[in-house]
């Protein structure tokens, strides 16, 4: 009885050889023999499962594709569209940048810079320091520091009270933050002894008196509630009045504010956000505020007030470990520099967003609509307003005026047209209600509108009723 023998692939060396010839002498030995070996593998595999067998030349251009695959989009972030609604959209990796931080961040990336050399001297010098001095100018501070994140700039502040230093915190301001991070545990990871006050609902300036007669009290953090909303039976500190009482007891007061708005929010038809500014102006020394969320900018903690804690938490050690890079810091100074020119709401996404009328977002929907011609394959595509959000945990409730495609398909169930339009290039995300789905113009750039048009018409192609 004859024994039929099982193929097998070719062995890495001679797919090692074909491919040399294919690629050239750019690539280094290692990553060569790293992915012709994974190639051969998959071969092998193939095999046993009864596939028909590749030659060389088959495998060698598998391991190139392979090659280039690796530095190339197949592992980079997918652009998507967002037609959620939700402005500053954390899964959507919160909003666009600002051309101008876009190109300052490229650069930074691409170039030597000189980040922390004097020109003059030729010496080290100050580190970067175009963006903390975009914020003094932009909220009246003596000075400003910037770190990686708005968790990272509430720890250094709370740091300022020392080994063993009482910070008192209201118990309504307890918050939890965004990855399961409470405050009362950066409090305690900075070293500080958390001090409660007041009830969930209520809280009072008396009742911040007795701990800071105590003595045992270095520092009170106030939390601004940017990710959630209290009604009701509910009263919360003066901001001037508590500042005063924890003065005269020579402690100082960190505001954490959160969104970091820039502009006045209450001018687009929103609930007022308070501004650094305002905080500093009403008496508190320190203010931390994100990069990314209201502000418009890149991930960042900011940090702005007295110029003496400034400095302090500046010499921080765990300041170094909680600095942004070269290319934040670029895109941030950037960023903050449109607020400067007057140009926030002309040219950073998070307020054109904002501040677009609905009646732009009307028309904008009207055209779509008209060039879309839905009707004929089995796709009921029409016109309705909506409510858009802020997101990101900011102005929690609040909702701006907008307009959205609705589209409803005879040949798919609105979660199956979702997927569908999810797994296009570029993937769309909107959001279904009522057995519909709902593409929410205010988060769509203009600019995206003949991409979206394209990514619905892909997405129903082959399914009318």
């Amino acid at each position: 009885m004859s024994t039929q023998t099982r193929p097998h692939p070719p062995s890495v060396e001679l797919v090692l050889a074909a491919v040399r010839a294919r690629v050239g002498d750019g690539r280094s030995h290692g990553a060569l023999v790293d992915v012709a070996r994974t190639v051969v593998a998959a071969e092998r595999d193939r095999l046993l499962a009864g596939a028909e067998p590749r030659n060389v030349a088959a495998l060698a251009d598998d391991v190139a594709a392979r090659l280039d695959d690796l530095g190339g989009r197949d592992y980079a972030l997918a652009p998507t569209i967002n037609a959620t609604g939700v402005i500053v959209h954390t899964n959507l990796g919160r909003a666009p940048w600002p051309q101008a931080a876009i190109e300052a961040a490229e650069a930074a990336a691409r170039d030597y810079l000189l980040l922390e050399l004097d020109r003059d001297s030729g010496r080290r010098g100050t580190r970067f320091r175009a963006a903390e001095e975009h914020l003094v100018a932009l909220t009246g501070a003596q000075d400003a520091l910037v770190t990686n994140n708005n968790a990272a700039a509430v720890a250094l502040a709370v740091g300022l009270a020392g080994r063993g230093g009482g910070v008192v915190v209201g118990r309504g301001e307890l918050v939890e933050i965004g990855g399961g991070v409470r405050i009362p545990e950066i409090i305690r990871r900075a070293g500080a002894k958390l001090i409660e006050v007041g009830t969930t609902n209520r809280t009072r300036a008396e009742d911040f008196a007795e701990p800071l007669a105590s003595g045992r009290v270095r520092a009170v953090l106030r939390v601004h509630p940017s990710n959630f909303r209290q009604v009701g039976f509910t009263e919360r500190p003066d901001d001037r009045a508590l500042a005063e009482l924890t003065h005269a007891h020579g402690a100082f007061v960190i505001d954490d504010l959160g969104s970091g708005a820039l502009l006045d929010t209450a001018a687009y038809g929103l609930a007022h956000e308070p501004t650094p500014g305002e905080s500093l102006a009403a008496g508190a020394d320190v203010v931390t505020f994100s990069g990314d969320k209201l502000l418009g900018g890149p991930q960042a903690g900011l940090i702005a007030g007295r110029g003496d804690l400034v400095a302090r938490m500046r010499r921080d050690p765990l300041a170094r470990a909680m600095r942004p890079d070269k290319v934040t810091l670029a895109a941030l100074a950037a960023t903050l520099g449109l607020y400067r020119a007057g140009r926030a709401t002309a040219e950073i996404p998070v307020w054109r967003m904002i501040s677009t009328p609905a009646e732009a977002l009307r028309r904008r929907g009207e055209d779509l609509l008209a060039g879309l011609g839905m009707t004929a394959i089995g796709v009921e595509a029409r016109l309705a307003s909506t409510a858009a959000t802020i997101g990101g945990g900011s102005l929690p409730g609040e909702t701006l005026s907008s307009f959205a495609l609705v589209l409803r398909s005879r040949g798919l169930s609105a979660e199956g047209l979702m997927a569908r339009l999810r797994s296009g290039d570029p993937p769309v995300i909107g959001r279904v209600t009522e057995d519909v789905v709902i593409l929410d113009l205010r988060t769509v750039d203009p600019a995206e509108d003949g991409l979206l048009a394209a990514a619905v018409r892909g997405a129903v192609a082959g399914h009318a009723g």
